[in-house]
């Protein structure tokens, strides 16, 4: 808004210089006139009574010609009084019509074109120190650098705001000087023709305009008093609020002088600033422009520096925002579109503007604009998500329940992590996650994936393409039931012997989520099978990745929010040690039938081993809301052969 308005100022004061350079050459020119006449009357008195000494071959007889010349130039020495008024008239005109524009051009113009000098150097030195901020590692090795470079950055940003406050001082008084400038060399004019001597001399409309113009005058004068007062309140109003400013706290020119503590408003549905903008120039080069940067309902908008408006840059309604790496810059995050199109990199100067730029987006890529009252709801739903995060005490407060992985048709798991016969004290969470663990939010990767590229080990296939074996295996499935769930966020754990990792995990996910405002999720279709679990992409139908059965060590689901569920999986490394990763789930059903499901599945693993426990557990498994068997026909068709004929099929 102020860059706004200042471009408009300055398009003011310039047309007002060119205008005033006019009105001046207009002025000079009536002056000269004014003076030349004076001096044309006098040299014309001279050259008639310089006729008679003029020695001319055939001058005899001219003597009646030279007394008439003389009579004239008598005449013209009559009246000497006009040649007076001629003199005094530009002498005034000099005094009250001239002098004054050139006063104005010479003290207020130049004053604001200095000032506005002044103000673009101290714009382009803050410019240099902010791009030496912004290159700021993230290590903490170079706190030192940073002390000076921040240092660096304060002074050149005081330095601006002083500019600036005079700067703009000065465009607002030349509003109230111009007006006094326009009409105090004009007033100077009426008052130069309005002599005693002038006025008798005068006819038409000209000697009726200057017999009224002592009252208009005195209007005009009146104005210009008026004008004058308002200047002097407002001029004195400026500079009390310009010491006020300049008497702040030294530590506000300080960028990220808060990051340890910031105060954040996470409700934001407008936000407004300056930010760098990663450009690329190359195949491997960028540039960082730094740009001021809005919101405008539900768009994101630039505007460059001397631009009257801003332009679009990105349509942020349905789009998602997270925090990047980038190029070792602090304070950077990614804007993505609804198509998973990644769209602009941005970076804040300090924390605050950091994490209140990417709430600020969320909110809007809700839509919350749109809302009668976007405010409320936007502060509905930040407490919504600060409310999904439940304390570690909790858990240890409520009563203990067995979990579905633990009340299967009461039926013995050799797993005793699975079924434990007393309730165990809640370990503390850093045996459970190691603090600083991070959290990954997307799905296209898993945790086990990148420690599998890295040692070298089993990865699973990215492009979901069917391995050896794989439809054998599905045929084989006793088991195939599928749920749509949307994925929250992994993480590695330190143990697998108790539940409590998961809750603890679920904490973690979710604080995470609603400490970055991430709320975008990337929902899949979990097939659960006898032999694994499979995460499939809804649209292509292709499996991002699959988890062996009897790697899931533990799954539960969360006690108060029974939409959230987590497993725990286990994978053997090439050092012959394990690597445990949780995994946190949102569904659409209950979490617990999920749970339910896998359950059943690692029953069925067990089962196989004995046929006869195999067709007991199909003979009493529960039908599905449809009127179907959760079991596949395939293998209930050779147990049929070996038990009986008359035994039922049950599909899935």
């Amino acid at each position: 808004m102020t860059r706004s308005l200042l471009s408009v100022f300055e398009e003011d004061a310039g047309t007002l210089t060119d205008y005033t350079n006019q009105l001046l050459q207009a002025m000079q020119r009536v002056y000269g006139a004014q003076n030349e006449m004076c001096l044309a009357t006098q040299q014309l008195s001279k050259q008639l009574l310089a006729y008679e000494k003029q020695n001319f071959a055939l001058g005899k007889g001219d003597e009646e010609m030279i007394s008439t010349l003389q009579y004239f130039s008598k005449i013209v020495d009559e009246v000497i009084q006009l040649n007076i008024l001629h003199t005094e008239l530009a002498k005034q005109l000099a005094d009250t019509m001239v002098l004054p524009i050139i006063q104005f051009r010479e003290k207020d113009l130049t004053e604001v074109s200095t000032l506005k000098d002044l103000f673009g150097l101290a714009s382009n030195e803050h410019d240099v120190s902010m791009a030496k901020y912004s290159r700021l590692p993230k290590k903490r090795e170079n706190e030192k650098l940073k002390a000076e470079v921040a240092k660096e950055v304060a002074s050149a940003r005081r330095k601006q705001h002083l500019s600036s406050l005079q700067y703009y001082c000065a465009l607002n008084a030349l509003q109230y000087r111009k007006r006094v400038a326009m009409m105090e060399p004009m007033l100077g004019y009426t008052r130069s023709q309005t002599l005693p001597n002038v006025q008798p001399v005068c006819g038409g409309g000209l000697g009726l305009f200057l017999s009224h113009a002592p009252p208009v005058s005195m209007h005009w004068v009146s104005q210009t008093a008026s004008v004058q007062e308002e200047l002097d309140t407002e001029a004195e109003a400026m500079r009390i609020s310009q010491q006020d400013l300049l008497s702040g706290n030294e530590s506000v020119y300080t960028p990220d002088f808060d990051v340890a503590s910031p105060v954040i408003n996470r409700n934001l549905i407008q936000k407004a600033g300056y930010l760098n903008l990663r450009n690329k120039t190359g195949l491997v080069t960028t540039t960082w422009d730094r740009l001021y940067f809005f919101t405008q309902g539900g768009n994101l908008m630039c505007q460059p520096r001397g631009a009257v408006a801003g332009g679009l840059i990105q349509d942020l309604d349905n789009c998602s925002v997270m925090a990047v790496d980038c190029e070792d810059r602090r304070y950077c995050f990614q804007i993505t579109t609804p198509t998973g199109k990644l769209g602009i990199t941005l970076q804040a100067e300090s924390k605050k503007e950091y994490e209140e730029w990417i709430c600020a987006i969320n909110n809007i890529s809700r839509q919350i604009y749109l809302t009668d009252n976007p405010e409320a709801v936007a502060i509905k739903l930040n407490q919504t998500a600060l409310q999904a995060v439940t304390p570690i005490t909790s858990f240890g407060k409520k009563q203990e329940r067995l979990c579905p992985s633990q009340d299967v048709k009461n039926m013995e798991v050799p797993n005793d992590r699975m079924v434990p016969n007393e309730p165990a004290s809640v370990p503390d969470s850093a045996e459970l996650i190691a603090p600083g663990t991070p959290i990954q939010f997307d799905i296209v990767l898993p945790a086990m994936e990148f420690l599998d590229q890295n040692r070298g080990g089993r990865r699973t296939n990215p492009f979901g393409e069917s391995e050896d074996g794989q439809k054998e295996d599905e045929e084989d499935s006793l088991l195939q039931q599928m749920f749509v769930v949307r994925f929250l966020g992994s993480m590695a754990v330190r143990s697998d012997q108790t539940v409590e990792v998961i809750y603890e995990a679920m904490r973690q996910v979710l604080a995470a989520r609603a400490i970055h405002n991430i709320f975008r999720m990337t929902e899949s279709h979990l097939l659960v099978t006898s032999h694994d679990l499979k995460l499939i992409d809804p649209q292509t139908q292709v499996t991002r990745t699959s988890f062996e059965l009897a790697s899931v060590t533990q799954f539960a689901a969360h006690q108060d929010n029974k939409r959230l569920l987590g497993f725990v999986v286990c994978d053997a490394e090439s050092l012959g040690e394990n690597s445990k990763s949780a995994y946190v789930f949102e569904s659409n059903t209950e979490g617990e039938k999920i749970c339910y499901a896998i359950s059943l599945g690692k029953e069925i693993i067990e089962a196989r081993k004995d046929p006869e426990a195999l067709a007991q557990l199909m003979s009493s498994m529960p039908l599905t809301n449809d009127g179907k068997f959760m079991l596949l026909n395939d293998q209930l068709e050779e147990d049929a052969g070996v038990h009986g004929d008359g035994q039922e099929e049950s599909e899935a």
